[in-house]
């Protein structure tokens, strides 16, 4: 049972941040509830914002899989770790010559935003979830690691989830540097950060105590009530229940799905009327 400050907590909410892999489809298949609960947000005045951690895709990869899924949304409702690095660098070292390794997709975002990416005599040194690496890329992003350049992750994520089961994700690269290298990344933009939380707010103009968080992960979504936003755990995806309980991370709230979600929030609200 929820606890009740949890669900005066849900009423007060005015942006849900929406995980994707897991939350709200997994693999191919959107995953109960999905497109009810957009709608009910659209129809009730309730902002969203897609926010994805894996920075092998861009926004408009995004913006092409949902469609593809059969939910249309315009790119300005999806925020992925890759843009949030963009708006970092932007923020802290304007100007600058990056090394990128990442893929073709997060290369264009970066482009996008106006970046300037070079293989020579580069400034700082970005890693993204690169499913494209090469072992000659990865020599060359652990020499200029060794070198001491500010060096960026996009995100902490080790594992992605996929509809066969988990891909190794960017920490699993992220250790591969620090045993070669000796160093971990300087920052570290994505859920459950800081950079990812000014990127957010940057993109919705709402304070952080009504938004609240929905998704899988404990160490990057549920991990973000650190900075006063609200969390809501799904099962939907790679958490069980016993692992929630035990974990170090305790979300507000825990539901089965989008569609258990969708239904305590109409719960809810039917009980303030009545009140």
């Amino acid at each position: 049972m929820p606890k009740k400050e949890s669900l005066d907590r849900l009423r007060e909410v005015r942006c849900f941040l929406l995980d994707m892999d897991g939350t709200f489809y997994l693999g191919e298949q959107l995953l109960p509830g999905a497109k009810e609960f957009l709608h009910y947000c659209e129809n009730n005045g309730i902002n969203y914002l897609f926010l994805t951690n894996n920075s092998s895709k861009n926004a408009s990869d995004y913006v092409k899989k949902l469609h593809y899924l059969g939910v249309d949304v315009v790119r300005e409702k999806i925020l992925t770790s890759g843009e949030a690095t963009c708006i970092y660098l932007k923020k802290n070292l304007p100007g600058k010559r990056v090394f990128l390794a990442g893929t073709s997709a997060l290369e264009e975002e970066f482009n996008r935003q106006g970046i300037c990416l070079t293989q020579v005599d580069p400034e700082v040194v970005v890693l993204g979830f690169d499913t494209t690496l090469t072992y000659a890329r990865l020599w060359k992003l652990c020499d200029l690691v060794r070198a001491g350049l500010p060096y960026i992750a996009t995100h902490p994520d080790f594992n992605c989830p996929t509809g066969q089961g988990v891909m190794p994700d960017i920490g699993a690269m992220i250790a591969f540097v620090a045993a070669a290298t000796g160093r971990q990344p300087d920052v570290v933009v994505g859920k459950p950060n800081t950079p990812m939380i000014d990127a957010i707010l940057e993109k919705v103009a709402i304070p952080l105590e009504k938004i609240a968080m929905v998704g899988d992960r404990l160490y990057t979504d549920v991990a973000m009530g650190k900075t006063g936003i609200m969390t809501i755990l799904v099962l939907s995806g790679e958490t069980s229940l016993e692992e929630a309980r035990k974990s170090e991370f305790q979300a507000d709230l825990i539901v089965e799905n989008l569609a258990d979600l969708l239904q305590k929030i109409k719960q809810n609200q039917q009980k303030k009327f009545l009140n």
